[in-house]
């Protein structure tokens, strides 16, 4: 089960988890992990740590304003490698609230197996989510979130219909997705960062 960590008082510094969309997937947009620590290191944010190959990223940061955080990515990926790819930015609170808050592990009395979230760009209308269709799957389910959709994919994620494909086009935002596992690493290695 997973384990709900308060993170303290923050300095000057905020702690960030990043999640790129689509990096080194079927060989499409390859980056290294030490070529992307290096790439947001160059742009003044510290501590940086990767996780796992698609694109996640535990770092802090001094920017006042936590918006341009994903445009300031974004353009540094275009500049020194030419992918343009959709940045994802979460605070720790965001992933307390994740974790929380997930009301399919609740439903299943702690067992994350086939549990995803699909993490939104933006928070969407209800003339958006209106689009939806929860009838898509017989075996598959969600529940929106504030800025994530929470998935139960008992056949897993690679044969859902619940893709980022379908969340993008039916609501008109990008979308990426990571499994309950990394969710939960990503939120302890802020926690870790949080206490440097």
């Amino acid at each position: 089960m997973s384990r709900i960590i308060t993170l303290g008082d923050s300095t000057s510094m905020k702690v960030f988890i990043s999640m790129l969309r689509g990096i080194n997937v079927s060989g499409q947009n390859k980056i290294s992990m030490t070529d992307l620590k290096v790439l947001y290191e160059s742009i003044g944010l510290v501590n940086v740590q990767t996780y796992v190959q698609s694109g996640n990223v535990v770092f802090e940061s001094k920017l006042k304003d936590d918006s341009k955080l994903p445009g300031l990515i974004r353009n540094q990926i275009l500049k020194s490698l030419g992918y343009d790819v959709s940045v994802f930015i979460r605070n720790t609170d965001d992933f307390n609230r994740i974790l929380a808050n997930n009301p399919f592990l609740k439903k299943r009395k702690g067992d994350s197996s086939n549990l995803y979230v699909t993490f939104l760009a933006a928070i969407p209308s209800k003339d958006q989510l209106s689009n939806l269709d929860h009838a898509i799957s017989s075996t598959d389910e969600f529940i929106i979130g504030e800025s994530e959709i929470f998935l139960f994919c008992p056949g897993g994620y690679g044969n859902t219909k619940l893709s980022n494909n379908y969340f993008e086009r039916k609501l008109k935002i990008a979308a990426t997705t990571r499994n309950w596992n990394s969710v939960t690493a990503l939120h302890n290695m802020a926690y870790n960062h949080n206490r440097m």
